[in-house]
């Protein structure tokens, strides 16, 4: 029992540091270098980035993030393996926060893009553009930040009291 407490909060915070990492690239790279483009450039960009995330990979960590740190919780409840819980619950929910900014956020406004459809053949590229962009950004910051933050936490329950042989 003991390895599976500690290969599930491994996977929980391998897989929710690949996430915030992805989040943390779009918030200091992607999106700022979109943002210097020209309307056309940012849509059909991120309308092929939308398109291309959809796979097994970005589901492993997305999703894993998610169901490894459910599982580390509920292994870590038993008497004796308390000391780490409150991080791990701490993480689960500001991922918790990531997956509801990821689902009332960005995701429709993805949608929005998606179904613009061709970018040669919208009419006002401008305006869907100001529709999309800061509002996307600004939810994405917030993913970047919470994720980051679980990150940290699970990190942090990874060589916590009780985890480290001393």
């Amino acid at each position: 029992m003991s390895f599976l407490r500690t290969a599930s909060l491994f996977a929980a915070t391998l897989t929710t540091g690949l996430t915030a990492g992805l989040f943390a690239a779009f918030s200091y790279a992607v999106m700022p270098g979109l943002g210097r483009t020209d309307d056309r450039t940012l849509v059909l960009a991120m309308q092929r980035i939308n398109e291309s995330i959809l796979n097994g990979w970005f589901a492993l960590c997305f999703g894993g993030a998610l169901l490894f740190t459910l599982l580390a919780a509920a292994l870590h409840v038993g008497a004796g393996h308390r000391a780490v819980l409150p991080w791990v619950i701490a993480a689960l929910v500001l991922y918790l926060l990531v997956l509801g900014v990821t689902a009332v956020v960005n995701v429709p406004l993805n949608d929005v893009l998606a179904r613009a459809g061709d970018v040669d053949r919208v009419a006002d590229l401008a305006a869907l553009r100001q529709r999309f962009e800061v509002p996307w950004v600004r939810g994405n910051a917030v993913r970047a930040i919470a994720s980051t933050a679980a990150f940290g936490l699970l990190a942090g329950a990874l060589v916590g009291p009780g985890r480290l042989p001393g």
